[in-house]
């Protein structure tokens, strides 16, 4: 099996032209979390996060804009995770409903005319484990990440996020609260980590519908 990578992003919206705000990678070994400012002071938000967790290896880093995160995240994937032993995966990243993470990116990386950089091996969380799992509570499925994980997981990542929904990190950016927004897509990137390391333990490879992410014609 590859060596899985979750991922998952945080925006101002869900509008064509709200941005990106955070993108968080689980390794591994550790987490690597990017964070936009819009030009604003954050502090140092990888000391205070590293205080809430201590056990795990976190490195964050902020940026003045959009843009600069988007440079610094595409360097990050061809340096690091450009390698054809590992495996990009998110929790509703590209399926249900449309899905959310490689769309929106997608479409800011190509509202900026910058090179899409995950060329790489792709799946998807979600499908494989509403797909082989049983995730039904009083009748109904459950599709959210927080809620599959509190299922499946052992909850130790829960108490990291800040927020009862996503929603809250669109506050949180408006208000400049960095160190809850980068806390929150940790505790999203740990869940969906731990989620495929789950359908990894019980499903065969084929469950996983296994694509490649590389653009068809090169910028």
């Amino acid at each position: 099996m590859l060596d899985q990578v979750a991922f998952d992003i945080e925006t101002t919206g869900f509008d064509v032209d709200d941005e990106v705000t955070v993108v968080g990678f689980a390794m591994p070994l550790g987490v690597r979390v990017f964070v936009q400012t819009a030009g604003r002071t954050a502090g140092d938000v990888e000391a205070s996060v590293k205080a809430r967790l201590s056990e795990t290896l976190v490195n964050v880093s902020t940026h003045t804009d959009e843009a600069a995160l988007l440079a610094a995240v595409a360097t990050f994937v061809r340096d690091r995770i450009h390698d054809a032993e590992t495996l990009l995966i998110a929790f509703n990243g590209e399926v249900w409903n449309g899905g959310f993470d490689l769309p929106f990116l997608r479409s800011r990386y190509a509202a900026r005319e910058m090179a899409w950089p995950f060329d790489v091996a792709y799946a998807d969380v979600l499908p494989v484990i509403s797909d082989r799992f049983n995730t039904t509570v009083d009748g109904e499925e459950q599709r959210g990440l927080a809620a599959v994980y509190e299922l499946l997981g052992d909850g130790t990542y829960s108490g990291i996020d800040p927020f009862d929904d996503s929603a809250a990190a669109v506050t949180a950016f408006e208000e400049g609260q960095f160190d809850e927004l980068v806390c929150h897509n940790l505790a999203d990137i740990l869940r969906t980590q731990a989620l495929g390391r789950v359908a990894e333990r019980y499903c065969g490879k084929a469950e996983f519908n296994v694509k490649s992410l590389s653009p068809t014609r090169d910028a």
